[in-house]
C-alpha cells in the first residue's frame, strides 16, 4: 500500500485504520474495508480488502485479503482480480467510482471484471465507502467530500453541551496513548525505549484538540464571560485552537519559552503546515464546561488567518515525541491527531446542485444504487412476466390456441435465453439456494439478496409460481439454459434429426440423479463455500450464460456434451441433473393451484399426452408428475383438440354424426314438403 514506508501504528479510531509512517512522517492510513463498512458480497460472506489511502485523499493501493464470491471461487483468473484492483491506486476518493467510462469531472471510470459484474461493483463499493469514512474520521476528506461548494463557520448558533456530548459529536477529538503505544512506535523505528521502570500501560499523554470559534464549543467551555471577551478581541479570520491534555508527557514542553515556539506541536492542513508559536498561546487555567476530566495542561491558540488555515475544511495535531538513542542520536515520532469540524457547524452555499445530487446518489447503499440502475431491465423484466402471468391464469383459453401458444412460446424462450440470459445473466443457479440456506443459518439480511435486481425480481416471481403451479414456471420459461436447450431441440426436429425416447423405466430411474446432486450440494455447503462452487460446476450455467463459453476447455467441452445430447433427448440436463430443479421441486409439493386438467380415458384409453410430453413427465396411468413437469401446456393444447385427443375425436364424430343425420333428416322434409318425395 505504502512502498517505502518504515512502519505501521496502531489501528485504532471510529471507524478503525492504522496509520503509515514513511521518512518519520504521517504518509496515510491502511484499513481493512470489513471494519469499516458492511462489505459482503453477493454470496453472503464478508469481502475483506486491504486498502491504503494518503493525505491527500487518494487510494495507494488495495489487495484482496479474504473473498467467497462464487464467480471468482472458480471461473474467474485470480490476475483479472489483481489487474481489476489495481485501477484503484491513484483514485481520488471524493469522486464517484464506477464501472466504465466516467460522465463528468466528479467521476472516475474503471474497467469491471468481464463475467462477474455484481462482484466488481461490491469490491469497488466497499474500497471506496470505506476509504471516504475513513478520511472523514482522520481528518483528510470533508464530510461533503468537496462536492457541496463552499462552507461558512456558524458563528451565531449556541446550544448548551456538556463535555461527553462534544466527545460524542467529535466537537472534541481525542488521542490516548499509553507508554507502551510510544515504546512500540520507538522500537518501529529502531530507537530505544523508555526506562523498563515506567509501567507499560500508565498513560504517556490524553491529548484533547477542539476548534473553540464555533459558539458551542468555545463558550461551553471557557464560559459565557470569557468566550465574549476571546470574541471581542478576535481580528478578521482568526481561528482559535483549543488543546488539553494529561499524563507524564507535556505537549507544550520547555523550550517555547526561549526559541518562542511549541517544538512538539504543530498545525498541519494538506501541505501547509503551521508553527505554534508563543504569540498565539493563550494558558486557561480551568475549563467552565461540566464533567470534564482533570486536566494537567490546557491551552489556547490564535490561528491568523495569515497562516492559511481554513477552519471548514480537514486538519490535524501532530504531537512530536523525541528520544536519545545512546546519548547522542535523537529520534522522533509524530503522533497525529485528525479534526474536521462536525456539519452542525457549518453553512453551506451550494454550488453546482446537479454535482450534489450525483454526490448524495453515490452515498447510497450499493443495493440501492444497484435498483436505480437497473430500472429499466427490471421494467422490461416486469412487463415480460406480466404477460407470463396472464398466460398461466388464462391458460385454458390459450391452449385452444396452439398457433398462439407455439409462437409465444418460442418467442418467450428467445428472449429468456438472449435477453435475461446473454444480455443481462440473469440466470438464477443453485448457489443462490445455497446461499439463501446459509443466510437463514447465519444471519439472514436482505441487502446481500437485493445486490442484483433482477435476480431478485426473477426469484420473487419464482416463489410465487411454486406456491400456485410449482417448479415447472421457472424451469419451462424463465431459464436461460432450459430455453438455449429446448431451442437447440426444435431445431433439431426441424432439420429431421431423429429423436430418442428413453424407455419410462429407464427415464423414472434416472429422475432421482438431480436430487442426489442438490442433497450433496446442501450438505457441502454448510461448511465454506469455497468447497460448494466447484461441485455447483454440474451445472453449466456460468459457461454458457454469464461467460458465455469464455472459459477454460474442460467447462466449455461439458457444456457443449449436455447441449449436443439435447439435439436428441429434449432437456436432458433438467431433466436428470439439474439440482436447482430439484431444489425447486421439494417445496412446489403442495402448489395451491392444480390446472393442468386430464381425462378418466387418460392412461387407460389413451396415451397420447404421455407419448408427447417433451420431458416424458406423464406416467404411463395418465398421471402428470409435477416435480418434473416444465409446464410447457402442450398436453393442454392436446386435451382441447378434438382432432388429437381420442376422447374428443370420439365426441367430435358423435357430433357430426348427429349433425349429419339431423341435416339428412331436415332435408327429408324439405323435399317431402315441395311433393318431391312420397312420405316414407
Amino acid at each position: 500500500m505504502f512502498p517505502g514506508a518504515e512502519y505501521v501504528g496502531k489501528t485504532d479510531g471510529t471507524p478503525p485504520s492504522a496509520p503509515v509512517f514513511k521518512a518519520q512522517r504521517l504518509a496515510g492510513y491502511v484499513f481493512l474495508t470489513s471494519d469499516v463498512v458492511d462489505s459482503a458480497g453477493y454470496s453472503g460472506k464478508p469481502v475483506k480488502i486491504l486498502a491504503g489511502v494518503d493525505l491527500d485523499g487518494r487510494l495507494t493501493g488495495a489487495a484482496v485479503v479474504e473473498h467467497q464470491e462464487p464467480i471468482l471461487v472458480l471461473g474467474i483468473d485470480e490476475s483479472h482480480l489483481h489487474t481489476f484492483l489495481d485501477q484503484l491506486r491513484g483514485v481520488d476518493v471524493r469522486k464517484t467510482v464506477r464501472l466504465g467510462s466516467a460522465r463528468s469531472d466528479d467521476e472516475a471510470g474503471i474497467d469491471g471484471i468481464s463475467g462477474a459484474t455484481i462482484t466488481s461493483m461490491v469490491f469497488n463499493d466497499s474500497v471506496i465507502r470505506s476509504a471516504r469514512m475513513v478520511g472523514r474520521g482522520r481528518g483528510i476528506i470533508s464530510a461533503s467530500g468537496g462536492i457541496t461548494g463552499r462552507h461558512d463557520l456558524d458563528l451565531d448558533s449556541f446550544r448548551e453541551a456538556w463535555w461527553q456530548q462534544l466527545i460524542d459529536d467529535q466537537s472534541i477529538r481525542r488521542l490516548h496513548l499509553t507508554n507502551a503505544h510510544v515504546d512500540q512506535a520507538f522500537r518501529n523505528i529502531g530507537g530505544i525505549p523508555e526506562s523498563p521502570h515506567r509501567r507499560p500501560d500508565d498513560t504517556f499523554i490524553d491529548l484533547y484538540v477542539g476548534l473553540a470559534t464555533p459558539p458551542t464549543i468555545g463558550q461551553n467551555l471557557l464560559g459565557f464571560t470569557e468566550y465574549g471577551q476571546l470574541m471581542q478581541a478576535r481580528t478578521s479570520g482568526e481561528q482559535f485552537l483549543f488543546v488539553g491534555a494529561s499524563g507524564f508527557y507535556s505537549f507544550r514542553g520547555y523550550s517555547y519559552r526561549r526559541s518562542g515556539v511549541f517544538d512538539r506541536l504543530q498545525l498541519v492542513q494538506d501541505s501547509n503546515t503551521i508553527r505554534l508559536t508563543k504569540d498565539m498561546h493563550r494558558r486557561i487555567d480551568r475549563l467552565n464546561i461540566a464533567n470534564a476530566p482533570e486536566l494537567r495542561e490546557i491551552s489556547l491558540f490564535a490561528i491568523p488567518e495569515s497562516t492559511g488555515f481554513d477552519a471548514t475544511r480537514p486538519w490535524r495535531l501532530e504531537l512530536l515525541a523525541e528520544r536519545t538513542t545512546a546519548g547522542v542520536d535523537s529520534r522522533y515520532v509524530i503522533f497525529p491527531l485528525a479534526y474536521h469540524i462536525p456539519a452542525h457547524y457549518l453553512r453551506t452555499s451550494t454550488t453546482g446542485g446537479a454535482a450534489v445530487v450525483a454526490k448524495e446518489t453515490d452515498e447510497l447503499p450499493l443495493w440501492q444504487r444497484r435498483w436505480l440502475e437497473s430500472t429499466a431491465p427490471v421494467i422490461i423484466l416486469a412487463v415480460a412476466l406480466v404477460h407470463l402471468l396472464a398466460l398461466l391464469v388464462f391458460q385454458d383459453w390459450v391452449a385452444r390456441q396452439p398457433t398462439l401458444l407455439r409462437w409465444f412460446r418460442i418467442g418467450f424462450l428467445v428472449f429468456t435465453l438472449v435477453y435475461l440470459g446473454w444480455v443481462l445473466s440473469a440466470q438464477l443457479s443453485v448457489i443462490n439456494v445455497l446461499t439463501f440456506v446459509n443466510a437463514l443459518l447465519t444471519g439472514f439480511r436482505w441487502e446481500f439478496f437485493l445486490l442484483e435486481p433482477l435476480i431478485f425480481v426473477l426469484w420473487s416471481f419464482v416463489a410465487v409460481a411454486l406456491l400456485f403451479w410449482g417448479r415447472g414456471v421457472f424451469c419451462g420459461w424463465l431459464c436461460p439454459f432450459g430455453a438455449l436447450q429446448e431451442l437447440l431441440n426444435r431445431l433439431a426436429r426441424y432439420l429431421r434429426v431423429p429423436q430418442l425416447s428413453l424407455p419410462f423405466g429407464l427415464n423414472e430411474r434416472l429422475w432421482p440423479l438431480k436430487y442426489v446432486a442438490f442433497i450433496g450440494l446442501l450438505a457441502v455447503s454448510l461448511g465454506p463455500l469455497t468447497m460448494t462452487t466447484p461441485l455447483a460446476e454440474i451445472e453449466p450455467f456460468k459457461t454458457t450464460i454469464s461467460l458465455k463459453f469464455v472459459r477454460a476447455w474442460p467447462f466449455v467441452l461439458y457444456a457443449v456434451a449436455i447441449l449436443a445430447v439435447s439435439l436428441f433427448v429434449q432437456r436432458v440436463f433438467c431433466r436428470y441433473l439439474c439440482p436447482l430443479g430439484a431444489a425447486l421441486a421439494i417445496p412446489s409439493r403442495q402448489h395451491m393451484f392444480d390446472w393442468l386438467k386430464r381425462r378418466r380415458q387418460c392412461g387407460t384409453e389413451c396415451n397420447i399426452c404421455a407419448v408427447s410430453c417433451p420431458v416424458q413427465a406423464i406416467h404411463p396411468n395418465g398421471n402428470i408428475n409435477q416435480h418434473e413437469c416444465i409446464y410447457c401446456l402442450d398436453c393442454q393444447s392436446l386435451y382441447y383438440d378434438d382432432h388429437k385427443c381420442p376422447p374428443l375425436i370420439d365426441r367430435r364424430k358423435r357430433r357430426e354424426e348427429r349433425r349429419r343425420r339431423k341435416e339428412e333428416r331436415r332435408r327429408a322434409q324439405a323435399e317431402q314438403a315441395n311433393g318431391e318425395r312420397p312420405p316414407a
